[in-house]
């Protein structure tokens, strides 16, 4: 846990866009609390950023993540699916016509992208994009939506192609505005920088290959082939896991002192080792939630607690529910957190609420 705190640098002041690690692996923006909010939780001075140096794209798992500009060639070669078995895991049921049609999986990502790309010529609002694709692809490509009343491409397909396509999504839009990337061009490999499951164990180590493959919905087979030689054993919680051999010594000498309310999809949350992150089950069903998931309050090196905003006009609170008696040195660095996500939402702070 200290080593994870460390290598996703929860525990700095201060740092850039250039030397922030999540931004390797993808900054998960979903809610309020997103993907600027995790940079600002990294050092990052999220005020000064120019929309011109990060990309919003939908990558992993086909949630929307931000990405240095300067990477996106390279990011989409990352995310690229290894096989087609591994393409047919990433867009769930969609997969099920297509193979009955005899159409493979990752030349019908690209049937998508080439169409989505004829159609995206300037900025063009999500729903605009799927019912202009509706009309020219064929059925295995479609199905019915009950809740739109209406025929759609189905949505894992439609947002794995999208990166394919050379298409963005327009920071801050609601519903998703889809636009060309200037000048894009894919790259032809990636880098170990970007690679995918090399940076799962930069940041997300000790793991194994069932962690990386359930992190990416792929299937861990394709994992297994794409397995690092540079790893070391060690056990965690009787398990044994790999860890990158470079990261060896900052294994053993992490510290992880830092206090943070971590958002709900904050990377350090997105680990596929849950026990480890949480032992106590009942402290897994408050965090991860079907609906609704709340923050967690990391304190050197250990989840202790969830918290939740609570607004009200122009009213602001954080609403603190901890797993554990908590320090007076910890209530306190929870508040000066509180302080700075406030600021960062623009807010004052009416309080923040501990249980009596």
């Amino acid at each position: 846990m200290n080593f994870r705190v460390s290598a996703q640098q929860l525990d700095r002041a201060e740092g850039t866009l250039e030397d922030t690690a999540v931004l390797d692996i993808g900054v998960q923006d979903t809610g309020p609390d997103g993907a600027r909010w995790a940079l600002a939780l990294r050092g990052v001075d999220v005020a000064a950023m120019s929309a011109e140096d990060l990309i919003l794209l939908w990558t992993v798992r086909g949630a929307p993540h931000l990405y240095r500009r300067a990477d996106a060639g390279k990011v989409a070669a990352a995310v690229e699916p290894f096989s087609d078995a591994d393409a047919g895991k990433r867009i769930y049921d969609a997969a099920k016509p297509l193979k009955a049609a005899g159409i493979g999986i990752m030349a019908a990502l690209d049937e998508v992208a080439a169409h989505m790309r004829a159609v995206v010529t300037e900025p063009t609002v999500k729903g605009d994009v799927s019912g202009r694709l509706a009309k020219v692809m064929p059925e295995p490509y479609l199905r019915f939506c009950r809740p739109c009343d209406a025929t759609h491409l189905y949505e894992m397909p439609f947002r794995l192609a999208a990166v394919r396509a050379g298409l963005e999504l327009q920071l801050d839009t609601s519903p998703p505005v889809l636009r060309r990337i200037p000048r894009f061009t894919k790259a032809a490999t990636s880098d170990d920088r970007l690679d995918l499951v090399r940076t799962y164990l930069r940041l997300l180590g000790p793991a194994t290959p069932r962690h990386v493959a359930d992190y990416l919905d792929a299937p861990v087979k394709d994992v297994k082939a794409r397995w690092p030689e540079d790893v070391i054993e060690v056990v965690v919680d009787g398990e044994v896991r790999s860890l990158l051999a470079g990261d060896e010594q900052a294994f053993d000498s992490a510290d992880g002192r830092a206090t943070r309310l971590l958002g709900p999809y904050d990377l350090f949350l997105q680990a596929k080792d849950r026990a480890t992150l949480v032992p106590d089950t009942a402290h897994v069903k408050e965090l991860w939630p079907v609906l609704g998931r709340p923050g967690a309050v990391l304190a050197d090196g250990e989840l202790v607690g969830i918290w939740r905003p609570r607004k009200s006009g122009k009213t602001f609170k954080v609403a603190v529910q901890p797993w554990r008696t908590l320090s007076a040195t910890t209530r306190k660095d929870i508040v000066e957190q509180a302080e700075h996500l406030a600021a960062y939402r623009g807010v004052p702070l009416a309080g923040v609420e501990f249980p009596a």
